[in-house]
């Protein structure tokens, strides 16, 4: 509580502690204190004569004791008090335990905005439209240098390079001994066709029983 004269009259302020923790945190206290009962009954009765209720958590891979007391003006005096004080042969140092919000406690789902990313997607985002294929790329310079071309020539599509070989097209050589004006599709339909060439199999060697492998 604060007093302050204005005038000659006295006026009171109170003063609100919940802004502070109610929690300390004792550090650099003795190894022995996390083994020995009797040892922490001793450090346990220099914070309960403060306050009757408080709480200790021991962390003993961080040499730590977390105090949590029922006020947060019970913690302020107990630092007040015991802060840098001898507790068997080593000084003991408190500090305000920080408390961190995070919003709520529970964990809340991610946000709707990238849920299309995971496979398979439960429904498509809001304005997603299917692509649609592009267009085949022709290559008209090419369709018109092959068209130019006669039976048994060539064309040089690629160059070769030191690392790459060339690319050369190849025309076959017409069925119809050479002959330059080439019928029509109508024509051809219209002509039998000669019949294919039989693929003569090779002739198995005669069974000779003196040699042997």
């Amino acid at each position: 509580m604060q007093k302050s004269e204005n005038g000659g009259d006295e006026a009171t302020v109170d003063v609100k502690f919940t802004d502070l923790p109610n929690a300390l945190i004792a550090c650099k206290v003795p190894e022995d204190l996390f083994t020995e009962d009797g040892l922490k009954a001793s450090f346990e009765a220099l914070f309960r004569s403060f306050d009757p209720e408080v709480q200790f958590q021991y962390f003993k891979s961080f040499r730590r004791i977390r105090i949590s007391f029922s006020d947060a003006l019970a913690a302020a005096e107990a630092r007040l008090r015991l802060h840098k004080t001898d507790f068997n042969g080593k000084e003991m140092r408190l500090y305000f335990a920080q408390s961190v919000h995070i919003g709520s406690p529970r964990l809340e789902p991610p946000k709707p905005e990238k849920q299309f990313l995971i496979s398979p997607p439960a429904s498509p985002p809001v304005g997603w439209e299917q692509a649609h294929d592009a267009t085949p790329v022709i290559n008209y310079d090419l369709l018109c240098a092959i068209s130019k071309l006669g039976p048994g020539e060539k064309y040089e599509l690629h160059t070769a390079t030191p690392t790459t070989p060339s690319v050369v097209i190849h025309v076959c050589d017409d069925e119809h001994g050479g002959d330059s004006s080439a019928p029509d599709d109508s024509d051809l339909d219209d002509k039998p066709r000669p019949p294919r060439p039989k693929i003569i199999q090779t002739r198995r060697p005669d069974y000779s029983p003196e040699v042997k492998q």
